[in-house]
């Protein structure tokens, strides 16, 4: 849970903008639409080898 401490000198705005920062360096929102739906472990693993491979091959045909 996040929390923003607002003092006396704080617009509504600020801390606002404290939060949602927050939200995006805690990567909160990416979570979030992760666990919309379940996703096999195996389906996360092909993702992953497919990012690996693709991963690879863009720094392969850059030193070559």
């Amino acid at each position: 849970m996040l929390i923003v401490k607002v003092e006396k000198n704080v617009t509504l705005e600020k801390a606002l903008k404290i939060y949602k920062s927050k939200v995006i360096k805690t990567r909160q929102s990416k979570e979030l639409n992760e666990r919309k739906e379940f996703q096999k472990k195996s389906v996360k693993r092909r993702k992953e080898i497919l990012k690996a491979k693709y991963v690879q091959k863009k720094y392969k045909s850059n030193n070559d």
